[in-house]
């Protein structure tokens, strides 16, 4: 018998082809609706939002800091994933908040900017607004919100009360300037004003001030109150949004004391020949990553590890309120340039850290690029929910669960920035990145991130189309609203 031989591999391949390619198109066919199905059917985890305020890219070990001890954080970044380029909603807290809770970047969403006691509604969430609580409370999530809140106050702000937006339970400061004050001498619990053994020296009209007898540090109570809320029966997931105080400084406390950085003790500082305000500010953040290692603690203790996302950020740059030096020691924006209030990468870059054992594959780093308005629709994504239209947010799930070839991308971010003029910025494609700072009039200022992280050489005259994209985009993304009209001058609360 004869054997007909490919005599070459282009033929044995068309052969091979031929043959088996029909029946692989079908298997794959057949299997899509089982992934499809396989998906549907993976238990939804539990979420925890751990979000500091007022902490820097660069002030934690993972991220490069030598001075402030962070063991637990880095702890959670070597069993877990670290983004490396991930951005918060805005410079300042509430702004930021109001990203993080509609997905709508600042150009399109409520609050633009700290509005204060000068117009509280413009600083706070309506009935309208959907937040990633809601999304999650319709999906059968149990939400809790713990410790600063910000979006919503009693009387004109009060469409904006945790409870109205989603949650199904508050512990905490309603107002951003009450909680400049770490033993304040009263907090919320859901829309009920709780009494603390604290007694304050009162500063203006929203409870902050300072101590005159440190009894209940705020962000040890909220750490109390997180585990207690991970230890209740439940026969659904929940979500908790820890939103921590630390390490922003007490600015009411700073010009009575000469120091802002409010903190129990000053922890393995004490005895170096640092003023008390430096002391502080490491023992705030050393503090924090504490608690943040009790939390994961109580997880693997209950058998909840593998069965819960938790991520770690800070809604903003770091401060400089406190009295402390921070570029004297700590370099608190690390390989970035600015500070709160900057619309370099400085006051705008901040830590990501995801960790869930079993499914977020240990020591990852990812340079994806990111922002807060995407953890609405990676929660929706987890909870089977559906992503309203219209928002400015994409899952990161492909890229927490290491399938980033499926991972959607942001053609650009945008954020505004409504103090001392109207500022705005956008990257686009993750590199590019341009500036307009207190005017539409003014020129527009450009960075290359690849070869120029600091943000210090202007190629503006260089790259006219990157320039002429970015002028395009700082009118398209930019929606007007009453609340926020653009003005040469704007509050600082």
């Amino acid at each position: 018998m004869n054997t007909v031989h490919p005599t070459t591999r282009a033929e044995a391949r068309d052969q091979w082809t031929r043959r088996w390619k029909p029946l692989v198109v079908f298997l794959l066919f057949m299997i899509a609706p089982l992934r499809g199905v396989e998906a549907a059917q993976r238990p939804r985890p539990n979420i925890i939002l751990i979000l500091a305020d007022d902490l820097g890219y660069g002030e934690l070990g993972c991220y490069g800091q030598k001075v402030i001890q962070t063991p637990e954080l880095d702890r959670m970044a070597s069993e877990g994933l670290r983004f490396t380029q991930f951005y918060a909603g805005a410079t300042v807290c509430a702004p930021s908040r109001s990203v993080l809770m509609t997905g709508l970047h600042g150009g399109h969403t409520r609050v633009r900017g700290n509005a204060g006691r000068a117009n509280p509604q413009a600083q706070a969430l309506r009935d309208e607004d959907l937040t990633v609580a809601k999304i999650l409370q319709s999906a059968g999530y149990r939400t809790s919100l713990i410790g600063k809140w910000g979006l919503g106050d009693v009387g004109a702000a009060a469409s904006g009360l945790p409870l109205r937006q989603g949650f199904d339970s508050f512990l905490g400061y309603l107002s951003q300037v009450h909680a400049h004050n770490h033993y304040p001498d009263f907090l919320w619990r859901d829309e009920q004003r709780v009494p603390l053994p604290n007694r304050i020296v009162p500063v203006g009209p929203d409870g902050a001030g300072y101590a005159t007898n440190a009894v209940v540090y705020a962000d040890d109570l909220f750490a109390d109150e997180v585990l207690a809320q991970v230890g209740r029966p439940r026969s659904a997931p929940f979500f908790i949004f820890w939103s921590m105080v630390v390490p922003h400084a007490n600015n009411e406390r700073r010009p009575a004391l000469q120091n802002g950085n409010e903190v129990p003790d000053y922890g393995p500082y004490a005895d170096l020949p640092w003023s008390d305000p430096n002391k502080g500010h490491a023992a705030m953040i050393t503090r924090l990553d504490t608690q943040v290692g009790r939390l994961l603690t109580e997880l693997r203790n209950r058998k909840l590890d593998r069965q819960t996302l938790v991520l770690f950020t800070s809604d903003n740059g770091p401060h400089r309120e406190g009295n402390h030096d921070p570029d004297l020691y700590f370099q608190p924006s690390g390989a970035v340039r600015g500070y709160k209030r900057d619309l370099t990468d400085g006051g705008i870059r901040v830590p990501l850290i995801a960790w869930w054992p079993g499914t977020i594959r240990a020591g990852r780093t990812t340079g994806q690029v990111g922002y807060f308005g995407d953890f609405l629709a990676t929660f929706a994504d987890l909870a089977g929910a559906r992503v309203p239209a219209g928002r400015d947010s994409i899952s990161l799930v492909p890229t927490l669960t290491g399938q980033s070839r499926r991972q959607r991308q942001h053609p650009h971010l945008y954020w505004e920035f409504h103090e001392a003029g109207f500022s705005q910025a956008v990257l686009m494609e993750g590199r590019w990145k341009a500036l307009r700072l207190r005017s539409t009039n003014a020129p527009v200022v450009l960075y290359d991130l690849k070869n120029d992280l600091r943000e210090t050489r202007n190629i503006s005259q260089e790259r006219p189309d990157w320039v002429e994209r970015a002028v395009r985009l700082f009118e398209t993304e930019h929606t007007v609203t009453p609340d926020w009209p653009i003005t040469p001058a704007a509050v600082r609360p």
